[in-house]
């Protein structure tokens, strides 16, 4: 008799993640109605209440919730240690499973003994496959064509690609190397044979390190192409960033340390230092480029007008030669204001708008022609000239972001379009429309242009069957289709998503009953993850206004602090609030209190009770306060408050 209790534990480590996790969990659901199983969800710390979610929305799961973020090592291996299945699956949060994914892959493992782990056919949110679903181990050789760049130059040679096993046939069942953590089912008996995870990866390595400890112990891996999942390829890291390099690049430095030995490991060692160096210098760099590229053109095409327009205007019309004293001492000033103005109107936001520049370089002419009447004489230079520069600066900034969203597949740039996203929504006509409801609520540049009927039959008020969904995209010229997964299987939906990926078409899918509508290739995209809640504060231009408006007001305050600080209870307490708001660290006005509900902002100096004479008000009204003042943003809110809470501005 088997000493297990049941066939099946699914783990899951979740981190601040609660909408994907959300939709995984229902589909988790779902494909364990036919397998004796249980379900852990461990927590690391989330804030955006993910805990509370999971408690009220899925009571038969069992949960640990950590008051710390663990890591995913430790995470796991506390739910394995509680686990009772005679299989264990590691299934991050950001995955959705078919309704038979268990059922096969249990089925395969008690057919194939000789098995010790298994993955599975993962692909993106756009139907893309996901190479690392089948892995090889990193060799100091496969190691090095992966880090220079060989194994994406040849993505099918079974000696270049040997890190995702190019080679091998996706559609195909292998025996593999290297399982991917996102899904990984494994043999408990083989893990009380070789340990659980290895708790000095914090993030990344761990899973290569298991795999590795399983064909070390004679037990074989296997990539079972039968069953396909979605995995949103979210992390708490982007991998452009320094924070990810530093992190995986550890990972592998204590999995050669570990594993190798002698010149073996010295060798890949020394790869991996010169590949964090690389990696992390080309990280910078990326990050300063993105960060400057475009200020960077319009200072040197606005100077360079500037230089061949001004002698000719001073000799033609002025027969002056101030020119040198002008260019090298007043135009510098000039495109500074410029540059600053468009920046504070989102000239440099991406996407961008080019009303912002008109708006920038307007505002910008003004500031200048208003210090130009101020100062002396002597530094005064013809009006005309600052006014052929403030057109001249307009065209080229418009002309250059024209440029850059023409060839936007190169350069990442693109302008925000006027047209309204087209959208075609599957499902029954009652959650057709509750999607589309939300929809509206959270966007008004979007186009709903009709529903497809899910069960492919004739009916009224569908554009069509699921069946001719690819002739009603190309007619209809859809951007994006949104699936309900109350009316779909996800087998079915996970298909039609392999299907779309040729079509230039974004896909998401609606959760039964959840306010989110999920989809993107990764998490980390910005902007498709549909999520029906409150973010006007964080839009960028009210981050850019409420910013700004913060240190203006700390520089007025400090100006006249002398003559303000009697009008506050805590004088020195202002001073030092000044200088924290003038510094980026706090804002003049903020949310009362902490709630995972309410888009994150800096914390505030003063919040929307200071704008109420009664403060004894309950917890409710607070939130309700808080609620408003984020969804209802302007500077004249934050004003008034100030102006009403000025007394405890050293607070």
């Amino acid at each position: 008799k088997s000493k297990f209790r049941m066939k099946l534990s699914v783990i899951i480590v979740n981190y601040n993640v609660k909408h994907f996790l959300q939709q995984c969990l229902t589909s988790v659901l779902v494909a364990l109605k036919k397998v004796d199983s249980e379900v852990w969800v461990v927590d690391n710390n989330s804030v955006d209440n993910s805990v509370e979610m999971v408690k009220k929305n899925f009571p038969e799961v069992k949960l640990i919730a950590n008051k710390k973020n663990l890591g995913f090592s430790k995470a796991n291996n506390q739910a394995i240690r509680k686990a009772n299945g005679e299989y264990i699956l590691l299934l991050n949060p950001d995955t959705v499973v078919e309704e038979d994914t268990f059922a096969k892959v249990v089925d395969f493992m008690d057919k194939h003994p000789d098995a010790g782990g298994l993955g599975v056919k993962m692909i993106d949110g756009k139907g893309k496959f996901l190479p690392e679903s089948k892995r090889g181990i990193p060799t100091p050789e496969v190691s090095f064509y992966k880090i220079f760049g060989l194994t994406k130059l040849f993505p099918h040679s079974k000696r270049f690609a040997r890190y995702y096993l190019g080679h091998l046939d996706k559609n195909k069942t292998h025996k593999v190397e290297i399982l991917s953590g996102a899904f990984m089912l494994l043999r408990k008996k083989v893990l009380d044979k070789i340990g659980l995870l290895d708790e000095e990866f914090f993030m990344y390595g761990e899973d290569i390190d298991l795999s590795y400890r399983i064909l070390q112990a004679g037990y074989n891996n296997y990539y079972f192409a039968d069953t396909t999942i979605v995995h949103y390829k979210g992390e708490s890291t982007k991998k452009g960033s320094l924070n990810y390099v530093f992190i995986f690049y550890k990972a592998m430095i204590i999995f050669a340390r570990k594993h190798f030995s002698g010149k073996k490991a010295g060798l890949l060692m020394f790869m991996i230092k010169i590949a964090i160096v690389l990696r992390a210098t080309l990280a910078i760099m990326r990050r300063i480029f993105q960060r400057i590229y475009l200020p960077l053109i319009d200072v040197t095409l606005i100077f360079f007008g500037f230089y061949f327009f001004v002698p000719f205007w001073e000799e033609v019309h002025l027969n002056t030669t101030n020119y040198p004293q002008f260019i090298w001492y007043m135009l510098p000033a000039y495109i500074i204001v410029w540059l600053l103005t468009s920046y504070y109107t989102g000239a440099y936001d991406n996407p961008g708008r080019l009303k912002s520049i008109l708006n920038g370089i307007g505002i910008g002419t003004a500031i200048i022609l208003i210090i130009y009447a101020l100062i002396d004489v002597k530094y005064r230079f013809s009006r005309m000239v600052i006014l052929w520069g403030a057109v001249f600066s307009a065209v080229e900034m418009i002309t250059v972001r024209l440029l850059l969203h023409w060839a936007r597949n190169f350069t990442g740039y693109k302008l925000l379009s006027k047209s309204k996203r087209k959208i075609l929504i599957v499902g029954k006509s009652d959650e057709s429309r509750r999607v589309h409801d939300i929809l509206n609520k959270i966007s008004a540049n979007i186009d709903v242009v009709g529903y497809v009927n899910p069960k492919n039959n004739s009916e009224e008020g569908y554009l069509g069957k699921l069946e001719n969904i690819k002739e009603i995209i190309k007619i209809f010229k859809i951007n994006e289709v949104i699936f309900c997964a109350k009316n779909l299987p996800m087998s079915n939906i996970i298909t039609m998503m392999l299907e779309l990926s040729v079509m230039n078409v974004s896909v998401k899918i609606a959760p039964e009953d959840s306010i989110s509508i999920i989809g993107s290739n990764s998490i980390n995209t910005s902007g498709d993850l549909y999520i029906w809640e409150l973010n006007t504060i964080t839009t960028p231009d009210n981050r850019r206004i409420k910013n700004l408006s913060d240190k203006i007001l700390s520089i007025f305050f400090l100006i006249f602090y002398p003559v303000l600080m009697w009008f506050v209870k805590n004088k020195f307490g202002f001073l030092r609030n000044i200088f924290r708001v003038l510094f980026g660290k706090w804002s003049w006005v903020g949310f009362s209190r902490n709630n995972p509900d309410l888009p994150i902002i800096k914390k505030g100096i003063l919040s929307p009770l200071d704008a109420i004479p009664d403060k004894n008000i309950n917890e409710i009204l607070k939130k309700n306060l808080d609620s408003s003042y984020a969804k209802n943003y302007s500077l004249n809110n934050d004003l008034f408050i100030i102006f009403k809470g000025f007394k405890n501005l050293g607070r």
